[in-house]
Protein backbone atom coordinates (compact mmCIF):
# COMPACT_ATOMS: atom_id res chain seq x y z
CA UNK A 1 0.00 0.00 0.00
CA UNK A 2 1.84 3.08 -1.18
CA UNK A 3 1.31 6.01 1.18
CA UNK A 4 2.07 9.61 -0.33
CA UNK A 5 4.23 12.10 1.36
CA UNK A 6 2.91 15.59 0.77
CA UNK A 7 5.21 17.87 -0.37
CA UNK A 8 4.23 21.35 0.33
CA UNK A 9 6.15 24.16 -0.94
CA UNK A 10 3.90 26.34 1.18
CA UNK A 11 4.01 24.10 4.22
CA UNK A 12 4.21 25.93 7.75
CA UNK A 13 7.73 25.94 9.20
CA UNK A 14 6.40 23.77 12.13
CA UNK A 15 5.33 21.21 10.26
CA UNK A 16 6.93 17.71 10.56
CA UNK A 17 5.11 15.32 8.10
CA UNK A 18 1.92 15.36 5.83
CA UNK A 19 1.06 12.23 3.97
CA UNK A 20 -2.56 11.25 2.35
CA UNK A 21 -4.36 8.39 3.45
CA UNK A 22 -5.45 6.23 0.29
CA UNK A 23 -9.27 6.20 0.20
CA UNK A 24 -9.38 2.14 -0.54
CA UNK A 25 -7.18 1.54 2.75
CA UNK A 26 -8.66 3.69 4.77
CA UNK A 27 -12.27 1.74 4.07
CA UNK A 28 -10.56 -1.76 4.31
CA UNK A 29 -8.66 -0.49 7.36
CA UNK A 30 -5.68 -2.06 5.82
CA UNK A 31 -3.12 -3.37 8.34
CA UNK A 32 -0.75 -1.36 6.92
CA UNK A 33 -2.03 1.88 6.90
CA UNK A 34 -2.77 1.10 10.82
CA UNK A 35 0.86 0.77 11.25
CA UNK A 36 1.53 3.73 9.23
CA UNK A 37 -0.77 5.74 11.37
CA UNK A 38 0.88 4.47 14.46
CA UNK A 39 4.14 5.24 12.96
CA UNK A 40 3.06 9.21 12.86
CA UNK A 41 1.82 8.79 16.50
CA UNK A 42 5.15 7.69 17.87
CA UNK A 43 7.09 10.45 15.56
CA UNK A 44 4.44 13.17 17.14
CA UNK A 45 5.48 11.99 20.49
CA UNK A 46 8.94 12.13 19.82
CA UNK A 47 9.26 15.80 18.90
CA UNK A 48 10.94 17.89 21.10
CA UNK A 49 7.77 19.95 21.78
CA UNK A 50 4.49 19.51 22.22
CA UNK A 51 2.45 18.34 18.84
CA UNK A 52 -0.76 18.50 17.33
CA UNK A 53 -2.20 15.60 14.81
CA UNK A 54 -3.92 17.30 12.01
CA UNK A 55 -6.76 14.58 10.65
CA UNK A 56 -8.47 15.25 7.69
CA UNK A 57 -11.51 12.75 6.32
CA UNK A 58 -15.17 12.14 7.06
CA UNK A 59 -16.32 12.36 10.37
CA UNK A 60 -16.81 8.42 10.45
CA UNK A 61 -13.47 7.74 10.16
CA UNK A 62 -11.90 9.51 13.16
CA UNK A 63 -12.68 7.18 15.38
CA UNK A 64 -10.47 4.54 13.85
CA UNK A 65 -7.70 7.16 12.56
CA UNK A 66 -7.66 8.75 16.21
CA UNK A 67 -7.21 5.32 17.96
CA UNK A 68 -4.85 4.29 15.04
CA UNK A 69 -2.55 7.27 15.90
CA UNK A 70 -2.82 6.97 19.56
CA UNK A 71 -1.03 3.16 19.20
CA UNK A 72 2.05 4.43 18.68
CA UNK A 73 2.31 7.15 21.33
CA UNK A 74 3.55 6.21 24.05
CA UNK A 75 1.70 6.73 27.69
CA UNK A 76 4.46 9.30 29.76
CA UNK A 77 3.97 11.10 26.29
CA UNK A 78 0.82 11.49 25.73
CA UNK A 79 -0.03 14.55 26.89
CA UNK A 80 2.27 15.96 24.59
CA UNK A 81 0.21 15.30 21.23
CA UNK A 82 -3.04 16.12 20.65
CA UNK A 83 -5.65 16.13 17.60
CA UNK A 84 -7.38 18.23 15.50
CA UNK A 85 -10.25 16.69 13.08
CA UNK A 86 -11.51 18.30 9.95
CA UNK A 87 -14.24 17.32 7.67
CA UNK A 88 -12.71 16.42 4.10
CA UNK A 89 -14.61 18.74 1.82
CA UNK A 90 -16.22 16.86 -1.82
CA UNK A 91 -12.79 16.44 -3.47
CA UNK A 92 -10.42 16.98 -0.84
CA UNK A 93 -7.67 14.45 -0.15
CA UNK A 94 -7.87 12.57 3.11
CA UNK A 95 -4.84 13.22 4.84
CA UNK A 96 -2.76 13.77 8.25
CA UNK A 97 -0.05 15.46 8.93
CA UNK A 98 2.05 16.67 12.40
CA UNK A 99 3.18 19.68 13.63
CA UNK A 100 5.25 21.46 16.59
CA UNK A 101 3.34 23.86 18.67
CA UNK A 102 5.75 27.03 18.46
Amino acid sequence: MPVQTVAHKDRAPNEVIGFELPPDALGARDPQLSAVLARAGALAAAQTQPAVVLVTALGQDFTYLNQAVWKGVPAQRAARVSFENRVAGVGQPYSVSIRTVQ
